[in-house]
């Protein structure tokens, strides 16, 4: 049944074709343009459509011709002017010109080998004299240079061209390595600079921070050593006032065991304490005060033998 289905549809497509034949119809695709010749002379074009040609007479189908916007994809390779060997990707669109479809048709015998053979020129001229830095920069500029070359020449041979461009530069494989590595070596140097700038700014505002700690902690202590000077001075005439009998050195010497041994309990109170102290014992306490009174005293003689003298 299917054999016989199928026999029947070739029967009516070969009858169709002969028919076409015998009454000389010709069908042209839309987007498309026919060629028709006369004793083997060009004739005419003929548009999208039925059209009739009759053989009889010496005419006949000589080709068809797109009108479609066509693309070409052209790889060459070259080298750079620093000695760098790529490959450049050019695109090429081009399409046919309808008024000009007959020496698109007869001029032309391979048009895309010889669209090739100008992209070719054009890129092996203009790439050695960049580097490759350049290339990538200036890749439109290649391209607005191979589109200004093709024009000229395809425009006498009835073709058009709609856009060209680079649509990818390949350098050899080390090439591309080689310039990841100084790419990542320069972040590499900028990022340790910023860590440094920043280690920098880090001890600047901590020296800054200790400084001003510094100069408010002597601040601080300026009126606390005046305090105590004050209320010492302020125990030892009220003691000397209310205790008759007992002179300001007395007083000192109290005050200043007293000191020691607050002293002693605060070293106690510590268990981490690493305070030295020297050998004591109460009667060291005495001695320290007259130390510091004997060298009032001496200081006292020096300062009146300066104003005798004088």
């Amino acid at each position: 049944m299917y054999a016989s289905c199928s026999c029947d549809i070739l029967l009516s497509c070969l009858s169709h074709a002969a028919m076409g034949q015998l009454l000389c119809c010709v069908q042209i695709n839309q987007a498309t343009v026919g060629i028709t010749e006369q004793w083997g002379k060009y004739d005419g074009v003929l548009q999208p459509g039925c059209h009739c040609v009759p053989w009889c007479f010496g005419r006949k189908m000589a080709g068809l011709l797109s009108m479609r916007v066509q693309q070409l994809d052209v790889h060459c390779e070259t080298k750079t002017r620093d000695n760098v060997f790529v490959t450049l990707v050019a695109s090429i669109q081009f399409i046919v010109v309808r008024e000009n479809a007959k020496e698109a048709y007869y001029k032309l015998s391979r048009p895309r080998q010889q669209i090739q053979s100008y992209v070719f020129d054009v890129v092996r001229a203009t790439v050695p004299r960049l580097d490759l830095d350049d290339v990538f920069e200036q890749k439109n500029d290649i391209a607005k240079a191979v589109e200004g070359e093709l024009e000229k020449a395809r425009s006498t041979y009835g073709y058009r061209i709609v856009q060209t461009l680079i649509i990818d530069i390949v350098p050899d494989v080390k090439v591309k390595e080689a310039m990841n590595e100084i790419n990542a070596a320069a972040r590499l140097r900028l990022a340790t600079t910023e860590k440094a700038e920043a280690e920098k700014v880090l001890q600047v505002k901590r020296a800054e921070a200790e400084a001003e700690a510094k100069f408010l902690s002597g601040q601080g202590i300026a009126p606390q050593r005046q305090a105590i000077v004050d209320g010492l001075r302020d125990s030892v005439l009220g003691f000397s006032h209310d205790v008759p009998g007992t002179s300001p050195k007395d007083v000192m010497d109290m005050v200043m065991l007293t000191q020691y041994f607050d002293t002693l309990k605060d070293i106690g109170a510590h268990s981490k304490s690493s305070t030295v102290f020297v050998p004591h014992g109460p009667g060291a306490v005495g001695n320290i005060a007259e130390q510091i009174r004997n060298g009032w005293l001496q200081a006292a003689a020096g300062s009146s033998s300066q104003l005798t003298h004088s």
